[in-house]
C-alpha cells in the first residue's frame, strides 16, 4: 500500500514569474509558531540574539543576490515580515531568495543552540511554507510599511501570535 502525502495548497499565483522586477511582502513562521526570536513588551519588540542574527541575514541578502534590495522589515517573536524589491528580471526568483535565508538562519541558529544554549526548536525552524503578497501599487506599499512598523504594536492582535 503506498502512503500519499498530504495534498498542500500553494500560496503562489500560477502562471507568475516571481523573478520578475517589483516588490513582495513576505512573511515567514516558526515551526509550531514558537517564540525564539525576543519579546513584545509595551508595544516594543526586544531582540534576543536569535532575532539579531536573523536581522543580520536579511541585510545579507543583496550581498548574496546582486538584483535583490532589502527595505522595510520586522522580526517578531515568531515571525519574520519584511518587504523585498527585485530592481531587474532575472534568474533569482522571491523561492530562491526564501529558501536561501530560511538555510543561511536554520545552521546559524543550529550552531546558537549548540554553543549559546538557545532555545531548541521541533525538527525545523521554519514552517515549510512563506506567505507572499505582490505589492500593485502605492496605495498597497504605504499600507504594507505602516503594517510592519505597527506590527509589535498590535501583538496582542497578531493571527501568527501562538495561544498558549
Amino acid at each position: 500500500m503506498e502512503d500519499k502525502l498530504p495534498n498542500r495548497q500553494s500560496h503562489r499565483l500560477k502562471n507568475y514569474d516571481y523573478g520578475q522586477r517589483g516588490l513582495y511582502f513576505l512573511t515567514m513562521c516558526c515551526q509550531n509558531r514558537e517564540h525564539l526570536f525576543g519579546y513584545i513588551e509595551d508595544k516594543k519588540m526586544f531582540l534576543n540574539d536569535a532575532g539579531l542574527m536573523i536581522e543580520r541575514w536579511y541585510n545579507e541578502i543583496p550581498n548574496k543576490f546582486e538584483n535583490i534590495r532589502c527595505l522595510d522589515y520586522v522580526v517578531m517573536p515568531n515571525h519574520f515580515h519584511c518587504l523585498l524589491h527585485i530592481t531587474k528580471s532575472g534568474e533569482n526568483l522571491i523561492g530562491d531568495v526564501v529558501r536561501w535565508f530560511k538555510t543561511m538562519t536554520t545552521n546559524e541558529y543550529i550552531r546558537g543552540v549548540k554553543e549559546h544554549c538557545w532555545q531548541r526548536f521541533d525538527k525545523r525552524l521554519w514552517q515549510r511554507d512563506y506567505f507572499d503578497n505582490i505589492i500593485k501599487n502605492e496605495a498597497m506599499y504605504i499600507n504594507i510599511t505602516e503594517y510592519i512598523k505597527n506590527n509589535p504594536s498590535k501583538w496582542k492582535e497578531d493571527c501568527f501570535k501562538k495561544v498558549v
